[in-house]
């Protein structure tokens, strides 16, 4: 059985998918999901469902939706389901893989430490990692603050493993790299240098320098209005090695190396 909650929540086993008919037993085993194989307590659960408006019998309405999920569960493999009741809350005993976020997490780290080492690798490991997602992730699950902060989360893995993959992709041909779609993430998300960094030399490379330079002095007027910030060293430093033509641009590996920080 899989469990992908990286866009709609839904359940596979074999060929088939399952949906969650009760959103409350869908966050339930969200909250679960995020955590195989680790209790969540009872309290957790129910400040989770119902933490900004207080049920007399929320202990009651929990074990009915544990209820629900349990028998979604079994129809889902036919057999006892891998729900376990602990002393504080549920457990949910199914591997850490069974798991699309997971899944990624673990992708992403390895494509990441391959950018640099092997990018061709790299490529494919975050391609296959960031072909996990559906859409937004825990979509189902976002009313409560747990989720949503994992949410959060997952979103920020999602964009470094797209800054990773696109350093891949310049250094092993700069042709590869979607130019609109690095532009429309840049402007998105004005806070992350790196995408306006990876941009600016994408445009380099595809010899659109003034271009290029207008990225930084774009990145600069956002950071300034949305934050208070001039731009960090390395944004800096790229824009100073474009504006000279440095003949480094001219290497990916030596851009890569001198230009862009590593990903966080």
């Amino acid at each position: 059985m899989e469990i992908n909650v990286l866009g709609p929540l839904y359940l596979a086993h074999g060929s088939k998918r399952y949906t969650m008919a009760s959103k409350r037993a869908g966050v339930v085993l969200t909250m679960l999901a995020l955590s195989p194989g680790i209790p969540v307590s009872s309290d957790r659960m129910v400040d989770e469902l119902w933490g900004e408006q207080p049920m007399a019998n929320a202990r009651n309405a929990l074990q009915a939706n544990v209820r629900r999920l349990r028998k979604m569960l079994q129809s889902v493999t036919g057999t006892t389901d891998p729900l376990r009741t602990v002393s504080s809350g549920y457990l949910l005993d199914v591997p850490v893989a069974s798991v699309d976020a997971h899944r990624f997490l673990e992708l992403a780290d390895n494509g990441a430490a391959l950018v640099d080492s092997d990018p061709h690798r790299a490529i494919v490991t975050l391609e296959s990692a960031l072909g996990l997602w559906r859409g937004p992730a825990l979509l189902d699950a976002r009313d409560g603050m747990r989720c949503r902060v994992q949410a959060d989360h997952l979103e920020e893995r999602r964009i470094t493993a797209y800054e990773d993959l696109t350093a891949a992709k310049l250094s092993v041909d700069a042709a590869r790299v979607p130019v609109s779609e690095l532009r429309q993430l840049a402007v998105e998300h004005s806070g992350r240098e790196r995408l306006s960094e990876l941009l600016m030399l994408a445009l380099y490379r595809d010899g659109r320098q003034a271009e290029a330079l207008e990225i930084f002095h774009g990145a600069r007027r956002r950071l300034a209005v949305d934050l208070g910030l001039e731009p960090g060293r390395a944004l800096h430093r790229a824009y100073e090695a474009i504006l000279r033509q440095d003949e480094t641009l001219g290497e990916p590996r030596c851009v890569l190396a001198h230009a862009l920080p590593a990903a966080g």
